[in-house]
């Protein structure tokens, strides 16, 4: 019984601190920036994301309780009343220099708000921060503090010509953008490997949701064929989802996406305690939930408009990323609980269908949760 408790500890305590940490992990594409500079000197950024959110951080920051319920002049409303807040949550240096004397001073505003009575369509806010460039400034540095996941910073000239992406993470701040010359456009293999991370990142250790939905396929058999089809199918289908939308063919709203996403975990989990073996089913219901979890990011990569000579090394390096990422996820699941113990007669009883359960409950508060925050 201690070794049975000592190998059950680790995965138990994970799956306790995901269910304490319930929070979409699919929050790439709800907020991205495009930072332009502007001919007459000066640097302009527009900033999409979600309006509710954005005005619940800035109470609970404030110590106020959280609006609710607010149509969109409300929200509009409120959200001007505090522009200048929300300015001072935006920076921009030059030339890498101490913020003391190089923060551009920022001018907000909010431009416009979207709150569609269709849940289908998203809602969003749009903001725009314009300030001044110093003479002689070469670079810049952009940091916005009100983001809590990775999000896509695009940086232009006013032409538009040969733009770069950043991701980055919550209120980290972005590598020097050069303001003098002709930015080069960036190469192929610093695509591939800048898509690679984001792939990576976005599962491990960004994902919770992913991860657990990962382990409710590795946790359906300790054999390795029923994880390999699992698997195969899961990644078919995000590639599928990954390139229609890329191309502009496919998207949906998070709305509805993210709710589906957590049904899906408590779907395998409690389909794995009613059954030990691999179903014929299974791999078609892990694919088109495959196809579902593609869609939770592929917006984010969509809406960043990369040329078409992009797309194709982009959409396979976040792909090999995503794979690693679980291949990771599933050799930590393997190597330490099933190496150990997966062929104990009470490996089923005792260990996997616990740990289902566990995820199931955790799949079915998201999805409760999901569906209330719309």
């Amino acid at each position: 019984m201690t070794r049975l408790r000592a190998a059950c500890l680790p995965p138990l305590l994970f799956i306790a601190a995901l269910m304490t940490n319930a929070a979409p992990a699919h929050e790439i594409g709800t907020t991205n920036v495009r930072l332009t500079i502007r001919n007459d000197r000066t640097w302009s950024a527009e900033i999409t994301t979600g309006p509710m959110a954005l005005l619940n951080k800035i109470e609970t920051a404030a110590g106020e309780r959280p609006s609710r319920d607010l149509d969109a002049a409300a929200l509009q409303g409120k959200l001007s009343a505090i522009a200048d807040v929300l300015a001072h949550y935006i920076e921009v240096r030059f030339d890498n220099a101490k913020p003391a004397r190089a923060v551009s001073p920022v001018k907000l505003t909010i431009v416009h708000v979207e709150l569609p009575p269709d849940i289908t369509k998203p809602s969003y806010v749009i903001l725009t921060a314009e300030g001044p460039i110093p003479a002689g400034a070469s670079s810049l540095t952009w940091r916005y503090g009100l983001v809590y996941s990775t999000y896509a910073v695009v940086f232009a000239d006013a032409k538009g010509d040969s733009p770069i992406t950043q991701w980055l993470d919550s209120d980290a701040e972005s590598r020097p953008f050069a303001l003098i010359g002709a930015t080069a456009p960036p190469t192929a293999i610093r695509i591939a490997a800048q898509y690679l991370e984001l792939g990576f990142r976005h599962i491990l250790p960004e994902g919770l949701d992913h991860i657990l939905f990962v382990l409710g396929l590795f946790l359906l058999s300790s054999r390795l064929k029923p994880i390999l089809v699992q698997v195969t199918c899961f990644t078919v289908a995000h590639s599928v989802t990954l390139g229609l939308t890329m191309y502009g063919l496919l998207s949906l709203p998070p709305q509805v996406v993210e709710p589906l996403i957590a049904l899906s975990i408590a779907y395998v989990a409690i389909e794995n305690i009613l059954t030990p073996k691999l179903t014929p089913w299974r791999p078609v219901v892990v694919f088109g939930f495959g196809l579902v979890h593609g869609m939770g990011f592929a917006g984010a990569l969509a809406e960043l408009n990369l040329p078409r000579s992009e797309i194709l090394p982009a959409l396979v390096s976040f792909n090999v990323g995503i794979e690693l990422a679980q291949l990771a996820v599933i050799a930590a699941a393997y190597f330490t609980t099933t190496y150990w113990i997966g062929d104990r007669l009470w490996y089923r009883t005792r260990f996997e269908i616990p740990v289902c359960l566990a995820i199931a409950a955790t799949g079915l508060f998201w999805t409760v949760e999901r569906v209330a925050g719309l």
